[in-house]
């Protein structure tokens, strides 16, 4: 490596003792002859981290990686008079070309690293003792150099490492850094004479000479220096506009520095908001993919006083909700649309088996390769669904499925099936069970296109406003409904539409074991008590073998104030039977209406007719004020309008897709009732703090469920395909944090689900923040006069870090 310092020019004395003027002529010449022909080794201007800290610190200014490269000096551009010559390895001196020699422009500001100075020492150290003029040169000319440097800090100026290519080395492409002390050295050497053949006098006076012309160099480097940053300041400009504004602003004003700092560190926090606002974190929990908050809390479980009534089945919301995100089970893809999905699925979307171990004799599920099979059954359907929903109507035609019969309840679901193939008779099924009572039966269900639910009959009312359902079914679903004074047959009551129809279909009708006709025996004593008619026991059929027994409740409460004992009990004037939401099971009954202006004293209109027409009663709801059937049809016109024109071709949705849907704020049913003409289902979901209107939905023909989303929903992950939320965000953020309510989005739409939200601009630039940083893709974004649509659609992708829920492991 090259190294020494600057250097005086060999004076040598003459043998004969000429005069002084001749030998300074002579020392002239020689320097004029060595300024000629020294080479100087080729030099790369680099930037080097630690002057770059340094100077930060120093100017109080973060240099970005624009505004540093732009600044950079381009040394070829100056005309650099210093002598220098490099020394390989081999000891050889290399001279410097005139073209190197021009290279060398701004490096007198440089400051001296660590490694350069190790590098001069090493060098002194293997040099001849030096004169005092040497000395003295030396200690100058690094004087010289260190003003100049700090004069270029205090100006701005910034500072130009060099790097060079060693040629002699085993490493010929290695890279070293030089300074101008290192190449001096090596002039030093080469240029080293006889100093006892000159006189003192000679000496001091061509040392003088020598001092003075470097220091006339080294400003007229300086300034060479100072018009090349200028020229590269105007250089840059058409390329790095703003950069280039900032970096001559810093070098023109230097107490300008903060506040260009400040400006720049706002930029760029600006830009990466969006990912820093929000840290994702896969939870970690007993129940891993299939997690769901409400149903899944360990901790709260563990410390029930009794489970007799199936408590650990019912919601226990943790304190906190969480605000991490579900993880994807190994292997899942994009669920199987409908109509085919209602037969298979992926076996790895839901890799559970066991029901098809427990349940394969009665066809509810088969695993088949990579598939899950669903053959139809029931466990008193062995032989298919259909069979069996066209024997019901043959029994009792005044059920009269997709017509009379539109909107039932299904308790006890299974897999889902029973609901599945009603689908082809135009009517809508609300199914449910308890989680895990069969593994994973609810998720079978809404992976296959099927709406259900998870929900459990224990100590609370069901989630429904009361005389919606048109019929109700339980298909041996094991729900003791005799027990307590028939607390759970009551429910059902206070859920089942006068006039409509309870179908019951279990071992007690049909097998005449001690267990089952002592079932048989109470309930026939409570089903008379509560009035229900009981109409007709279907004998065991050829194929499936069972028998089928159906009630209708009463239209009219003649019966039950003519019975002799109040047993069952009327419920007290003040209870109200559409107050659903944490309300404590009753054994009592309600009276039915009968004033004919009253919801419930009168059916509702054949489907399709229901749907859009509003229910007779509506003019005694009100609902925000308004004179309800006026906006009733508005609000249908309002949806029609809106999904014909914006949402099925211009926000970006592939409907083909769509299957399993959710309005997260429904108000009439609206949304749901102007998607009739597509294969879609749609959960209308009734904030608990909105105006009571899901009673209408049902009239529509529709179905729904009450809910508070502070809290996560009864469903498992990855349930629906499309979330709609109109106008709900703005009004939750003011009771619960949006972060919790936007990973419960998360937990329950599937990948590449698709989430509307509408709402004002705030609202939609925060959610869309959120959804950014989930690594959504934004489909299709709109706003007006302060309202704004939002389209997003989620990703396959997962964060890497992990959050352990304590209050769900098990």
């Amino acid at each position: 490596m090259a190294s020494g310092n600057w250097s005086l020019s060999d004076v040598r004395k003459s043998s004969n003792h000429c005069s002084r003027l001749a030998v300074v002529v002579f020392v002239a010449f020689s320097l004029s002859a060595i300024w000629i022909f020294l080479p100087s080794s080729t030099t790369f201007p680099v930037q080097n981290p630690d002057l770059l800290h340094q100077e930060n610190n120093n100017l109080g200014q973060k240099v970005t990686d624009g505004s540093s490269g732009n600044s950079q000096i381009q040394s070829q551009d100056v005309v650099n008079n210093d002598e220098r010559s490099v020394e390989t390895e081999s000891g050889n001196t290399v001279q410097p070309t005139k073209a190197d020699s021009a290279n060398r422009a701004g490096t007198n500001q440089e400051e001296k690293i660590p490694k350069e100075s190790s590098n001069m020492k090493t060098s002194s150290e293997n040099k001849p003792e030096k004169s005092d003029i040497e000395s003295k040169f030396e200690d100058e000319t690094e004087d010289i150099q260190k003003s100049n440097h700090h004069k270029g800090v205090e100006t701005g100026e910034k500072p130009n490492m060099e790097m060079r290519n060693t040629d002699g080395g085993q490493n010929g492409g290695e890279q070293t850094m030089a300074s101008e002390g290192s190449d001096s050295d090596e002039k030093l050497n080469s240029s080293k004479g006889n100093d006892s053949d000159m006189d003192d006098s000679t000496k001091r006076l061509n040392a003088q000479d020598s001092l003075d012309e470097v220091k006339q160099e080294e400003k007229e480097v300086n300034q060479n220096s100072q018009r090349v940053w200028e020229d590269q300041d105007k250089n840059s400009e058409p390329q790095v506009a703003d950069n280039n504004l900032e970096t001559q602003e810093m070098l023109q004003e230097s107490n300008d520095h903060s506040d260009s700092s400040n400006e720049i560190t706002a930029q760029q926090e600006s830009m990466s908001k969006e990912q820093n606002d929000y840290v994702w974190r896969v939870c970690n929990t007993t129940a891993g993919p299939d997690y769901i908050p409400c149903l899944d809390n360990v901790y709260a479980v563990r410390r029930l006083p009794t489970t007799m009534h199936y408590e650990h089945r019912e919601r226990h919301c943790p304190d906190n909700p969480p605000a991490c995100l579900v993880p994807l089970p190994a292997g899942y893809r994009k669920p199987i649309q409908w109509p085919v999905s209602r037969d298979k699925i992926w076996f790895y979307n839901v890799p559970h088996t066991d029901l098809a171990r427990v349940k394969g004799g009665q066809n509810w599920v088969k695993v088949a390769g990579e598939y899950l099979i669903f053959p139809g059954g029931g466990t008193q359907f062995v032989h298919g669904a259909i069979p069996y929903i066209d024997r019901i109507e043959a029994a009792k035609p005044a059920i009269a499925w997709g017509k009379r019969t539109r909107v039932i309840l299904d308790v006890g679901c299974g897999v889902g099936s029973f609901g599945g193939y009603l689908f082809e008779r135009d009517v809508l099924t609300m199914s449910f069970a308890p989680k895990d009572e069969h593994e994973a039966q609810v998720q079978f269900a809404l992976e296959r296109g099927i709406p259900a639910m998870l929900a459990v009959m224990g100590t609370k009312r069901l989630p429904f406003p009361s005389g919606v359902f048109d019929a109700i079914h339980c298909a041996r679903c094991r729900v003791p409904w005799h027990i307590e004074g028939g607390k759970l047959l009551l429910e059902l009551n206070r859920l089942l539409r006068p006039g409509g129809y309870f179908v019951w279909s279990a071992t007690p009708i049909y097998r005449k074991g001690p267990e089952d006709l002592g079932i048989w025996k109470e309930m026939s004593k409570l089903t008379t008590a509560m009035c229900w008619n009981f109409t007709l026991i279907k004998r065991k059929d050829k194929m499936n073998k069972v028998s089928i027994a159906l009630y209708r409740k009463p239209t009219s409460n003649e019966c039950i104030e003519s019975r002799t004992k109040n047993e069952p009990p009327l419920c007290n004037g003040l209870d109200d039977a559409n107050s659903t939401w944490n309300v404590t099971l009753q054994a009592c009954m309600h009276k039915v209406p009968t004033d004919m202006s009253e919801r419930g004293s009168q059916w509702p209109e054949n489907w399709l007719h229901r749907l859009g027409k509003p229910p007779y009663w509506l003019n005694k709801v009100a609902v925000n004020g308004k004179a309800t059937q006026g906006d009733f049809t508005a609000d249908y016109e309002h949806w029609k309008n809106i999904i014909s024109q914006t949402y099925l071709n211009g926000i970006g949705v592939s409907w083909s897709s769509i299957r399993n849907v959710m309005d997260m704020r429904a108000v009439y049913g609206g949304f749901a009732a102007a998607l009739k003409d597509l294969k879609v289902w749609v959960m209308n979901v009734v904030p608990i703090d909105s105006p009571d209107t899901l009673p209408i939905i049902y009239e529509r023909g529709l179905i729904g469920i009450y809910h508070d989303w502070c809290e996560s929903f009864n469903t498992y992950p990855r349930s629906y395909d499309l979330l709609h939320a109109d106008n709900l965000f703005a009004t939750l953020k003011k009771r619960c944090k949006l972060v919790p309510v936007l990973a419960e989005v998360d937990r329950i739409l599937r990948p590449e689900g698709i989430l509307i939200v509408r709402d004002d601009m705030e609202i939609i630039s925060e959610i869309e923040s959120m959804a950014k940083s989930l690594q959504w893709e934004v489909r299709f974004t709109h706003s007006e006069d302060n309202t704004g649509l939002l389209c997003v659609q989620k990703t396959f992708w997962r964060p890497v870090n992990v959050e352990t829920i304590a209050s769900a492991i098990a």
